[in-house]
């Protein structure tokens, strides 16, 4: 396992993150739609992960209604020290006008809440889960920023924000002196690379690091889904990220032979390109079964040659949006000469 500076701080975290999405009660809510681990598999999953030199794990308040936070804390014990914890606030289950949401009120309820259920008194990454269009930045960053001036937090993040999002909130924290974020947590696949278009860039710019949620499609690039049919996976349940099936397959093709000239899986090999890509600090895995997880953390002795890459970028490629589909200009060149190969 090699480790990654998280963006401009001095954390340094594991390039993978062992995500806890699935940690849940056999029976509970979310069982039936994303997969439910129980205490004791989550616990063994939790002790793999420390033992393949993960040092970071990824929860949410929202996530199984807060069960998640609650096994994660169970799991960790007298652990926890030695890791770090990233959890989120936006999303809740309540049902008043001040449930949802990213203002004082909001933060300070939560972040209460969150460390009760993890059985800690700090937080280590705490991140926005969404971008909050009710309330005004500056009140957001003013709370997080009493947050960790308290010592409740160490760092914060954000998550799913758009690329002017992210600017407009680094911007804020740089003219009020509060806390700054440092992490940026956001989809990226083989099947999903939209955020090449903005995010990738700004927060390479801004200095944030980046953690990288549903790598694998939410099931799509396990190799279980084909033209010939869809294996049982998590996608047929919960058919999430959305993506371009037919364009996809063609995708899981390729996975599949650079897979069997490496004797290797294709979630290995989707795994192992998403950490050859600029700006990428941390990959989260998340599995529903030990033999799932222990095959997504032999995915860091993959290696791919420039031509593999090569192979998968092309392949995978988005089409250039304005403005990006623009020539450059140069010094000295004519006008006409430089929108000529349009």
């Amino acid at each position: 396992m090699k480790y990654k500076q998280l963006g401009d701080t001095g954390l340094y975290v594991s390039e993978l993150t062992l995500g806890t999405m699935t940690f849940d009660q056999e029976n509970g809510m979310f069982a039936q739609m994303i997969g439910a681990t129980g205490q004791d598999l989550a616990t063994k999953m939790v002790n793999l992960s420390l033992d393949a030199g993960i040092n970071i794990f990824d929860t949410a308040n929202i996530y199984s209604n807060g069960q998640s936070e609650i096994m994660l804390g169970k799991a960790l014990g007298n652990k926890r020290k030695d890791v770090l914890i990233a959890t989120k606030v936006y999303s809740t289950l309540g049902t008043s006008a001040n449930a949802l949401g990213t203002s004082r009120l909001a933060i300070m309820r939560e972040v209460e809440a969150s460390l009760e259920r993890l059985g800690t008194d700090y937080i280590d990454l705490y991140q926005v889960h969404n971008y909050d269009i009710t309330t005004p930045l500056e009140e957001t960053m003013r709370a997080l920023d009493d947050l960790v001036t308290q010592g409740k937090v160490r760092y914060i993040g954000l998550s799913n924000f758009n690329a002017w999002q992210i600017a407009k909130a680094d911007g804020i924290a740089r003219r009020l002196n509060t806390e700054r974020f440092c992490s940026v947590q956001a989809y990226y696949s083989l099947v999903g690379r939209e955020l090449e278009r903005g995010i990738i860039p700004a927060s390479m710019d801004l200095g944030l690091g980046t953690l990288i949620w549903s790598p694998l499609a939410g099931g799509f690039l396990t190799g279980k889904f084909t033209r010939e049919g869809e294996a049982s996976a998590r996608r047929k349940n919960f058919d999430f990220p959305p993506i371009d099936k037919e364009r996809g397959f063609d995708i899981v093709d390729k996975l599949q032979d650079i897979a069997n000239s490496k004797n290797a899986s294709v979630p290995q090999i989707a795994l192992a390109w998403l950490r050859h890509k600029p700006g990428v600090t941390s990959v989260i895995i998340g599995a529903r079964k030990e033999e799932q997880l222990v095959d997504n953390l032999k995915s860091v002795a993959i290696e791919l040659s420039d031509d593999e890459m090569k192979q998968l970028d092309e392949l995978s490629a988005l089409k250039p949006e304005y403005p990006n589909w623009m020539p450059p200009s140069k010094r000295g060149e004519n006008l006409m000469t430089r929108f000529s190969d349009l």
